[in-house]
């Protein structure tokens, strides 16, 4: 059982190079040459496995807003946006924000080639159990316990096994007649349509709901478009202007930069899949 609070990445980047186009490249606010420390909590965790016994395990990092780094004022990018990493042992991968009828965008890419001094510290509790009926569920809730659900799906397609491990951060009980709800994220949904063999090329922001043993719903994140009147102040720039060029008078060529897309759950897998809770106590 992963105690996610406790379970860490760290990176250390590399010296920063002024960028061709953009003045603030990155929300960089500071002197070409410096080089900054990055350190942030895991989320959940996505293991994929084939009938050979090769997989990849997956991280979900904590996300940050769009921020100037390391700024004294205006730390906030405004027009915002959501910044997060999926990762596996040696692979930083894609977060798709399009809906999954589209096809695949993104691929896997060397952590190395982008960071370095990548140090991942994956904690357990010391004492956990697994709980597979609803009484202990109970009251492990009432005791204030830690609670994570593993979640275990099979693809039939690619005759994949997938097996999600997330914290509970929010529980419904219905104690009088032995019910209980999860409904709780983000979690990372593998887009198994971009899987080579060995490593994931995209993957979904998620959130999971369980009610039972056999069953998980998960509900996708994606973009969508926001109308133009609403675009008007959504695009409104506050402070620094993250897309700033070196030479406003001079933009590149078929220069059109996009601002963030409002982010929405709205589209839903559901899977017979085999649901355990686990408890570590809360002392």
């Amino acid at each position: 059982m992963i105690n996610f609070p406790a379970s860490t990445f760290t990176w250390e980047g590399f010296p920063w190079e002024k960028h061709p186009i953009h003045k603030w490249h990155g929300g960089f606010v500071g002197e070409c040459g410096q080089v900054y420390h990055v350190r942030f909590n895991l989320e959940a965790r996505c293991a994929i496995e084939d009938a050979n016994g090769g997989g990849t395990e997956i991280f979900l990092g904590a996300p940050c807003r769009s921020e100037y780094t390391i700024a004294k004022r205006n730390l906030f990018q405004i027009p915002s946006n959501e910044w997060r990493v999926a990762f596996s042992r040696e692979h930083s991968i894609h977060i798709s924000r399009r809906p999954s009828s589209d096809d695949p965008e993104g691929k896997y890419v060397p952590l190395t080639e982008i960071k370095q001094d990548i140090r991942s510290h994956i904690r357990p509790f010391a004492d956990s159990a697994e709980m597979g009926d609803v009484a202990p569920i109970i009251e492990a809730t009432l005791a204030g316990d830690f609670l994570n659900v593993l979640s275990t799906y099979h693809d039939e397609k690619t005759a994949l096994k997938v097996t999600l491990e997330y914290p509970v951060h929010v529980m419904n009980l219905n104690v009088a007649d032995e019910e209980f709800q999860v409904c709780t994220g983000p979690i990372f949904l593998p887009d198994l349509r971009t899987w080579d063999g060995t490593e994931l090329g995209q993957g979904y922001v998620a959130d999971a709901a369980i009610s039972s043993f056999d069953w998980t719903e998960f509900i996708l994140r994606r973009e969508v478009e926001a109308a133009e009147h609403e675009r008007e102040w959504l695009d409104a720039v506050r402070g620094r202007d993250r897309l700033e060029l070196h030479d406003p008078d001079n933009p590149p060529e078929n220069y059109h930069p996009s601002r963030p897309k409002p982010l929405v759950f709205n589209e839903v897998w559901e899977f017979e899949s085999e649901n355990v809770v686990l408890r570590a106590p809360n002392k």
